[in-house]
């Protein structure tokens, strides 16, 4: 407790500048002028949660808010999802205690990154994690923490709260225990993720539901999106699955046709819900938002400033648990690692960040010269589970079947 006494707050509060919560701000309304999201105005309400979480954000992006670290602090898992990307389950080699507050020493010295995901495996399981948060929130960094929800009773969510934690995302993949707990591979999973979930409420938390929308439970996205209302969250998250670790080779993908109607649906959808629903590892979404509107010319200029589609690379850093920086958690290029660089160089100058930051010039197939790259740039994930390469074409678009 001395050494988080100590520390000096050097991340700038999500205010600072007040441009940065302006931008926000015209995101969520422009958005909700597209989805005419009429309980728009409820959710605003609810600012004091939700912008501390979206700290430093400029826009709306693939996966949440850019721009953002995320650092996956260990591969060990209490669960065994059957879409899990990193293969989680059993600790490999992870950063340790003093390694992790020399990274969040980095992190916090990147200007840009003002608040700092918390990811695994399930990183309530590191013994640690309480350490490490209150680090990062004496550095000034908001933290928040992608978990199953599992290991979270009442007592923990408030000892979360107290070290720092101002958002938690909460994994659920069903509307039903036999669906949830069938893809969590766990049984009993999903009344200790309900638990997790009330635990977060109670404590005044925002929560975030993360759903992976895959072959299971494509059918049930409208049950539980009507769920995430009901438990009062204030954002849903909805991941396609991408094909990789347990996720790959096995089926889970939907086609481009369910995708399609996936995100007329979501669109659909956001008009009566409460939280913000946003598609992830689906940054068709926004220039499909666009071209249902129709948007004029001078229009599509103001989009272009508030939705910048696939985030990797340029608007998220993925640092894994052996210190490697990938540009995406879904694009497992390294662009250098953080026991021998500083993470300021490879967030700078990595090769794959900066090929990722001019698509204009590096995007090949269909993307380079799609009329909406700026709005969406294709999952670079995607492109590369199928052909090895993450600067190909997405696979999956249907812009051009709209």
């Amino acid at each position: 407790m001395k050494e988080i006494n100590r520390l000096r707050r050097i991340v700038k509060p999500f205010y600072m500048a007040p441009s940065l919560v302006a931008k926000q701000a015209l995101s969520a309304l422009y958005f909700g002028y597209l989805t005419q999201w009429r309980r728009l105005p409820q959710w605003l309400l609810k600012g004091g949660k939700t912008l501390p979480t979206a700290a430093g954000a400029i826009g709306m992006g693939c996966i949440g808010f850019p721009i953002h670290p995320v650092w996956e602090v260990t591969t060990a898992c209490n669960l065994r999802c059957r879409h899990c990307h990193a293969s989680a389950g059993k600790r490999q080699e992870e950063l340790n205690t003093e390694e992790g507050k020399k990274l969040l020493d980095e992190i916090a010295s990147v200007p840009e990154f003002r608040m700092l995901v918390l990811t695994g495996g399930e990183p309530l399981v590191r013994p640690d994690i309480i350490e490490l948060v209150q680090y990062a929130s004496a550095l000034g960094l908001k933290v928040a923490i992608a978990t199953n929800g599992t290991l979270i009773d009442t007592q923990m969510a408030k000892k979360l709260k107290r070290a720092g934690v101002c958002d938690l995302a909460m994994g659920l993949d069903a509307a039903t225990p036999d669906l949830h707990d069938f893809i969590r591979d766990t049984p009993g999973s999903y009344e200790r993720t309900l638990r997790g979930i009330r635990a977060c409420r109670e404590a005044g938390m925002c929560l975030q539901i993360n759903v992976t929308v895959m072959k299971y439970n494509y059918s049930e996205i409208p049950r539980i999106l009507d769920l995430a209302d009901e438990l009062e969250a204030e954002i849903v998250l909805l991941y396609q699955v991408v094909p990789q670790g347990r996720g790959g080779g096995n089926g889970l993908e939907l086609t481009k046709e369910e995708y399609a109607h996936l995100m007329d649906f979501v669109a659909g959808k956001q008009a009566s819900a409460v939280p913000i629903i946003e598609p992830t590892c689906s940054p068709q979404y926004w220039a499909y938002l666009l071209n249902k509107r129709q948007v004029s010319h001078w229009e599509l200029g103001l989009a272009r400033k508030v939705f910048r589609g696939c985030a990797a690379g340029w608007g998220l850093c993925y640092i894994k648990p052996n210190g490697e920086v990938w540009p995406c958690p879904f694009v497992p290029v390294s662009g250098g690692n953080v026991r021998q660089m500083p993470l300021t160089q490879i967030w700078h100058e990595g090769g794959p960040f900066r090929k990722l930051r001019n698509r204009e010039k590096n995007l090949r197939g269909s993307c380079a010269t799609c009329h909406w790259q700026s709005v969406c740039g294709g999952c670079r994930g995607r492109a590369y589970a199928h052909s090895g390469d993450y600067l190909a074409e997405d696979p999956l678009c249907f812009l051009h079947d709209c």
